[in-house]
């Protein structure tokens, strides 16, 4: 039997396995993605997960995107080893489709109109939340997909020191240290990581015109730091940084250039300050202020041939009402991208202006959430999005929503204006935003020890941005309003605990299609799935993990097709004592070649040990 299949039909065995037995539901973790409020996990009208500390330091080698793809309803695809360009595809939908927050930030370029997610190490990470399913309504431009929010680590309890180090395949070393705590109202965390690997050489296919048998490696360092200060229960101020410089070489030339050595120098970094009040019983404000920034020069022979940076000012101003039923939420935000480039772009700036409200209650049984924003963006004119949810609670355990939304993305500063580039194209200031209508079922069930659910969404995507070329063999290309896509599809997903073994599994159904071509969506299964076990014996936890995907094409006319593949990864760490651990991990067991960009390598079999301060 095809592994894929096998691996596909086990995920699926456990993801709708619902337990028959008797159990108290769980109280489940507090999110605030999914209504921009705090909700209990259990309470929820939307499809949302979260991955915990443990989760992240039992990833090892794994980089941020391949964390996220183990996650229900998410691929990611890669163009080489670490630091390369990268995809993440949620419900189908494209990388751009997807909104990435750190600590409640905007971390999207606005040029690329995707995130740099190689340059956030796991190790400045606290927690992830991701928000399935368009969520313009909640965060307006680009969450047309789904949204992550990344939450860096904050400090709790006395002073504490955590230190990390670690050594694997491909010469990789990983430092962290960090120190953290609580003293009466002063919270604070301050965090530095370190990452270099020598890697591999891009490009697999020696027939390719850009091959170079080069290695190509990745280098980064990271910083966060976080302090806060409480005054008393009602009000509260603190500031969150974060910043990251990568190094990254890759194959960049075709013909006789490509011997050439290419790299990118990547400077990802988010700031903000925020002063939390209680003005009234009721009424709680929070007002941010904050700077995100992406810095990337492009070097060829270490002379430096371009560079690009995006900022996004944002300040947003949150209320949270108590009301005689339920919670109301009252928000203003204005962000202001600018772009500054080697390249002349006909506008640099714009900026988007957006007013939001929410309702979200429940009574008895019955729950239900509705939100509406309105986005006034310069250049490409206005959008309004809504969403509204209805839950039922069945039984103690089981629960059913139904949701309907609507979302757009904004077209890209390069989208609307890239500047003339031979060979390469220009962007169309004439583009209009895309947009997606979204409807969704789901069944859940929530215990103490297992967690289960049904989703079912189906996305119609319009104006969709294509860039396509001019003529025939001119290489040069312009983006256009000229596609539609249908998204349709399950995704189940289980977590359950049997008394040392815990279970993790989910299995996706999807058929991304584009509605002109009739053809699928590029780099995009139809069929994903993943399995992993944990068993706990002693001061042992022995970890594995299965991770399936089925074909997917390379080419928008579906005639280059790449296989499907299943990958296995081990893992294993010891507790010297309460506080130091030792791990290791072992990434494609048995060395699995498969691609997830046509004639681009990814890695083979791979390992990584280290040992770990962590005060508990």
């Amino acid at each position: 039997m095809n592994p894929c299949n096998t691996l596909t039909a086990g995920a699926l065995a456990l993801a709708v396995a619902f337990p028959v037995q008797a159990s108290e539901p769980s109280d489940g973790a507090v999110v605030v993605t999914a209504s921009r409020q705090p909700q209990r996990m259990n309470e929820l009208l939307a499809d949302v997960s979260v991955i915990n500390r443990e989760e992240i330091e039992a990833a090892g080698q794994t980089s941020l995107p391949e964390l996220l793809a183990r996650q229900p309803g998410i691929e990611f695809t890669q163009s080489g080893g670490a630091g390369s360009t990268q995809s993440l595809f949620i419900r189908g939908t494209n990388s751009e489709h997807a909104l990435v927050l750190i600590d409640g930030m905007r971390a999207n370029s606005a040029t690329l109109g995707t995130t740099s997610l190689s340059r956030i190490p796991l190790s400045q990470i606290d927690h992830i939340e991701i928000l399935r399913g368009p969520a313009s309504a909640l965060y307006g431009a680009d969450a047309l997909g789904g949204v992550v929010q990344i939450f860096t680590r904050q400090g709790s309890g006395p002073a504490a020191f955590n230190f990390e180090a670690a050594y694997g395949s491909d010469n990789t070393t990983k430092l962290a240290a960090g120190v953290s705590g609580q003293n009466e109202g002063l919270r604070y965390s301050i965090q530095a990581s370190f990452d270099d690997t020598d890697g591999f050489s891009n490009i697999r296919n020696k027939q390719s015109k850009a091959y170079n048998p080069d290695n190509d490696g990745f280098r980064d360092s990271a910083f966060t730091g976080n302090l806060s200060y409480r005054f008393n229960g009602d009000h509260e101020v603190g500031l969150n940084a974060f910043t990251s410089d990568g190094r990254d070489y890759y194959d960049g030339g075709y013909g006789a250039s490509a011997a050439k050595d290419y790299r990118s120098d990547t400077r990802v970094s988010s700031y903000s300050v925020y002063s939390r009040n209680r003005l009234l019983p009721a009424w709680q404000s929070t007002l941010r202020l904050g700077r995100g920034t992406d810095d990337t020069g492009y070097y060829t022979d270490g002379v430096e041939t371009s560079n690009v940076r995006t900022d996004q000012d944002q300040v947003s101003w949150q209320n949270d009402i108590r009301l005689p039923l339920g919670k109301g939420l009252l928000a203003a935000e204005w962000l202001k991208q600018k772009v500054t480039a080697s390249q002349d772009y006909d506008k640099t700036e714009r900026t988007i202006k957006s007013l939001l409200a929410g309702w979200s209650a429940s009574a008895e049984a019955h729950r239900w959430q509705a939100n509406l924003r309105h986005d006034d963006i310069s250049q490409t004119g206005s959008k309004t999005t809504g969403t509204a949810a209805y839950g039922y609670q069945i039984s103690d355990a089981v629960r059913a929503h139904a949701a309907y939304g609507t979302a757009y993305k904004a077209p890209s500063m390069n989208d609307l204006y890239y500047p003339v580039m031979p060979y390469m194209g220009q962007g169309n200031p004439d583009l209009k935003p895309e947009y997606a209508r979204n409807r969704e079922v789901s069944l859940h069930y929530d215990t103490a020890q297992h967690t289960a659910s049904v989703t079912y969404f189906h996305n119609r995507i319009d104006d969709l941005i294509q860039w396509e070329e001019t003529s025939p063999g001119s290489w040069f290309y312009t983006p256009k309003n000229v596609a539609s896509a249908r998204i349709t599809g399950w995704s189940l997903a289980y977590k359950g605990f049997y008394g040392p073994l815990s279970v993790r599994s989910s299995v996706d159904f999807q058929d991304p299609r584009n509605m002109e071509t009739d053809t699928i969506l590029t780099r995009r299964a139809r069929r994903h799935a993943n399995l992993g076990l944990e068993y706990t014996t002693g001061a042992w936890i022995l970890g594995s993990e299965a991770v399936s995907s089925g074909e997917r094409y390379s080419d928008a006319a579906n005639n280059e097709r790449m296989g499907g593949y299943t990958l296995f990864n081990v893992s294993a760490n010891y507790r010297v004592d309460r506080n130091v651990s030792l791990f290791a991990r072992i990434n494609n067991l048995f060395d699995k070649k498969y691609e997830y960009v046509n004639d681009f390598a990814t890695p083979g079999l791979n390992a990584l040990v280290g040992i770990r301060y962590q005060p508990k």
